[in-house]
């Protein structure tokens, strides 16, 4: 059926049922305009427990894994999509990142079931657990694909020092088993979130499909000279980390900027100074330095440049840097342009003019799924690009539009208008 004539059968989500689910999920934890509800927390796993009554609500076969993962099995046979996001937020996050994406799947699955044309579909959807990363970042998508290891369970704590062992028995989880998914009956996976930056206002668009879910590296580099009087010890004779400290970061900015890719970006938010008081040259000095891009060539051009920089100011500075790596690196993935044509026919349908390509800067569950099955991403825009904050949000039309082109989406993934 071509898509002229097929608009009165075309599946058609019922906003209004859409948003008042966004702002019932939005209770759980609710504070000022955003949300607390970290994994795990009181508030998650209420949120967990009421969205795994919808699902039942929306005929799936639904339940709590034993890492908190929420799931919602179709009953139809066949090949099926699994659809979703993560339920959990930053400690102080905003409403919408990761909730959105639960509650489209949600929709998608019902609405699929109320109609006569589509309700023999197979679409499973799933909140996963702790993509922020308070114990283990993405532990619900890792776990659910068998690439979770058992000593990263056990070994797991939070900033606090709390141990995600005592957090599951806290929230009643210890006895449940874990989940993993039968990776075959999946034809992929999808994933709607918010863009989280200010790429799609600025260009007024309206959707955005992912091409790509960046890369991120982050070293550690550390400077080591000697703690001294800041009144008696004279320039030529010091050996003084903090100096070294801002030189290496001025001059990463300065030659990452003359060999970045138009998307290359790189942070510096975290420095340590020893013993950090205004009348002593600092012996130590520590400075964390993250760098994402969509090409693993470009990340590795930015690792050997960090090295160069230090090899540099090593020969001519009495202070001693070392540069090791602060997490594992992530790489970048590609989603499935198979699956995401999908979305781009599907936003040509519904906003012929106002959708785009983009690369995901920020890292989700779809950057884990798509090393199991393929994955597409769809992004709304953010107002003033604003995310993991409680100013986080985006215009109700705008969520309304991307659960259209979500829903059309799938429908046509079956081969179905």
């Amino acid at each position: 059926m071509n898509a002229q004539n097929g608009h009165h059968n075309m599946l058609r989500i019922n906003a209004d049922r859409l948003l008042a689910d966004l702002d019932r999920l939005r209770c759980f934890g609710a504070q000022s305009t955003g949300v607390v509800r970290p994994a795990f927390s009181d508030a998650d796993m209420q949120a967990r427990y009421w969205l795994r009554e919808q699902f039942e609500q929306a005929g799936l076969r639904s339940l709590i894994d034993g890492l908190g993962n929420v799931l919602g099995f179709s009953r139809n046979p066949g090949k099926a999509i699994l659809m979703g996001s993560h339920a959990d937020s930053q400690s102080t996050g905003g409403w919408l990142d990761g909730a959105m994406g639960v509650i489209y799947a949600l929709e998608v699955a019902r609405c699929l079931s109320e109609s006569a044309a589509h309700r023999h579909l197979a679409v499973d959807i799933v909140a996963f657990q702790d993509e922020e990363s308070r114990f283990v970042g993405c532990l619900g998508s890792r776990s659910l694909t068998g690439s979770l290891d058992h000593p990263t369970v056990q070994n797991a704590v939070d900033k606090d020092g709390v141990r995600l062992v005592d957090a599951l028995n806290h929230a009643g989880l210890s006895g449940t088993p874990r989940e993993q998914l039968d990776l075959g009956r999946y034809l992929g996976f999808l994933e709607a979130h918010i863009e989280q930056g200010p790429t799609l206002e600025a260009h007024a668009m309206r959707i955005g499909v992912v091409t790509d879910i960046v890369g991120v590296r982050g070293l550690k580099v550390v400077f080591k000279g000697q703690q001294n009087h800041a009144g008696t010890t004279m320039m030529a004779w010091r050996r003084d980390a903090s100096t070294s400290l801002y030189e290496f970061a001025y001059r990463i900015n300065q030659c990452f900027a003359a060999h970045a890719a138009p998307r290359s970006v790189w942070t510096m938010g975290r420095v340590k100074l020893i013993p950090n008081a205004s009348s002593i040259i600092p012996g130590y000095a520590e400075l964390d330095l993250q760098f994402r891009d969509a090409d693993e060539a470009q990340l590795e051009r930015f690792a050997s440049l960090a090295h160069e920089v230090r090899d540099l100011m090593t020969q001519s500075s009495g202070v001693d840097i070392e540069i090791v790596e602060a997490r594992a690196p992530i790489k970048p993935s590609r989603m499935s342009e198979a699956l995401y044509q999908h979305l781009e026919q599907s936003a040509q349908e519904h906003v012929p003019d106002a959708w785009m390509h983009l690369p995901s800067g920020a890292f989700h569950d779809a950057g884990i799924m798509a090393a199991f099955m393929p994955s597409a991403m769809l992004f709304i825009p953010s107002i003033k690009g604003i995310s993991h904050d409680f100013a986080e949000d985006s215009h109700r039309d705008d969520l309304v539009l991307g659960c259209q082109v979500m829903a059309s989406a799938v429908a046509s993934m079956f081969g179905r208008q």
